[in-house]
């Protein structure tokens, strides 16, 4: 079964079209690999993670920033489809 990716996101802070971008990011780079991402407005203030079938892959809570793209590209590569290249991501 495919898994299934959340961004649960502040919406009192502004980020809703943060994790739109974060999630058509992901949704190009894994369409096979996932079935779907949920964006999920928080009730909590401040409050930034995402989770790939409730295990957190990235809170900003705890990372005390927000992920950049090729980051967030690996760690969803990392649970979903160990073995996927991302071409110029993967490259330093």
């Amino acid at each position: 079964m495919k898994p299934t990716i959340t961004i649960e996101y502040c919406p009192k802070c502004g980020w809703m079209l943060r994790s739109a971008y974060m999630a058509q990011e992901i949704l190009n780079t894994f369409t096979d690999e996932i079935k779907g991402i949920m964006l999920v407005p928080s009730e909590t203030g401040g409050k930034f993670t995402i989770t790939i079938d409730k295990q957190v892959i990235f809170d900003r809570g705890v990372m005390e920033r927000f992920p950049e793209i090729k980051e967030l590209k690996k760690l969803v590569r990392d649970h979903v489809s160990p073995d996927k290249d991302l071409g110029h991501t993967d490259r330093k």
